[in-house]
């Protein structure tokens, strides 16, 4: 039990060490931070990664964004609501864009239908960037963070489960909004309705076809948040410096799903909010179907991404690198501020 808290551990006794000897503060926002200067110090030596276990960073990443969360969920739980309405918000206008892009060229033809999905899918990849970018909360990024953090005993599941809950209100406030907006405008009427409407037929039939068709939507579900969290544990794990290249991971992981009909809970919630506002759905089928998404989501980004890179860089203590290999450069890069959100 010992060995599973030394990830968390090393990482408090070397930021307390770096603070002692006087390390320089970081600064920036989402990227890795160079540390001041002191005079008559020598540089300090590129920071030094165990060849075993790489993945430490990504997991001190992970547990410094969780500090804040958590925080924010206790005394700034107002705030925290808004960045989740934020996303939801975000979900809902790419997602609502996805369908009018998708629409609009399946109605030229069947040869431009293809092409239409194509660039819908690339285009509802943006929203994970916003997301990302703007500090916003994401339920389904969530759910690995929280995992982690619950491995590490750096958050019990009662505080998991308020936070996850907290996100997933907000997410579901912010689709709201969106849905009762389009629902005063004209922007979804004509064949842009009728897509989400049979999408949502779609989804929800699931539900109705017994024991296959609901282990059929569970696996889609899982598979959904399986790339989300990968796309973000290569965010998150301090190799990529480069905001483009961060871009184009996130915007890959989304159109992959997409393009496969995976399911995503937020982004499905918001479809039945739509459609649900023109009395198109049973709602008792859509509350059902977005938690069978709901748990397949936590299968796929909680256990396969977060608790499995959990344990899978919990280092051994035969193995854990001294304190020495560990440096000024490599402290301020994991605490370099970076988004909140996600």
């Amino acid at each position: 039990m010992q060995e599973r808290e030394h990830i968390v551990n090393q990482h408090m006794n070397d930021r307390n060490a770096n603070q002692t000897a006087g390390a320089a503060p970081a600064t920036g926002t989402g990227t890795a931070a160079s540390s001041a200067p002191v005079a008559g110090v020598a540089a300090a030596p590129a920071p030094a990664m165990h060849p075993l276990f790489p993945g430490r960073t990504f997991i001190s990443t992970v547990l410094d964004a969780l500090d804040s969360k958590e925080e924010m969920t206790g005394t700034l739980r107002g705030k925290y609501m808004q960045r989740a309405v934020m996303a939801g918000f975000f979900v809902g206008i790419f997602f609502t864009t996805f369908f009018v892009i998708s629409a609009t060229f399946g109605a030229l033809g069947p040869q431009m239908a293809l092409a239409g999905k194509v660039l819908a899918c690339l285009t509802f990849g943006w929203a994970l960037v916003l997301i990302y970018y703007t500090n916003s909360e994401l339920l389904t990024s969530n759910m690995m963070i929280v995992s982690i953090g619950a491995y590490h005993k750096r958050i019990g599941w009662l505080h998991s489960l308020r936070l996850l809950g907290l996100c997933l209100l907000g997410n579901l406030a912010g689709g709201l909004i969106v849905a009762i907006l389009l629902r005063c405008s004209s922007i979804t009427d004509g064949v842009t309705l009728t897509q989400m409407i049979a999408a949502a037929t779609t989804k929800t039939a699931y539900v109705t076809q017994g024991v296959g068709g609901i282990a059929d939507l569970f696996v889609r579900a899982i598979f959904c948040n399986f790339c989300i969290n990968i796309g973000m544990l290569m965010v998150y794990n301090g190799k990529l410096v480069n905001d483009f290249t961060k871009c184009v991971i996130m915007v890959v992981v989304v159109f992959v799903f997409a393009y496969l009909g995976f399911e995503h809970s937020i982004a499905d919630s918001v479809l039945f909010l739509i459609v649900g506002l023109h009395g198109a759905i049973n709602p008792w089928l859509a509350i059902a179907t977005i938690i069978v998404v709901l748990l397949g989501n936590f299968v796929g980004g909680g256990l396969l991404i977060g608790l499995n890179f959990a344990v899978m860089n919990d280092t051994p203590h035969n193995t854990r690198p001294q304190v020495s290999e560990f440096n000024e450069s490599a402290l301020v890069h994991l605490e370099a501020p970076r988004p909140a959100g996600l």
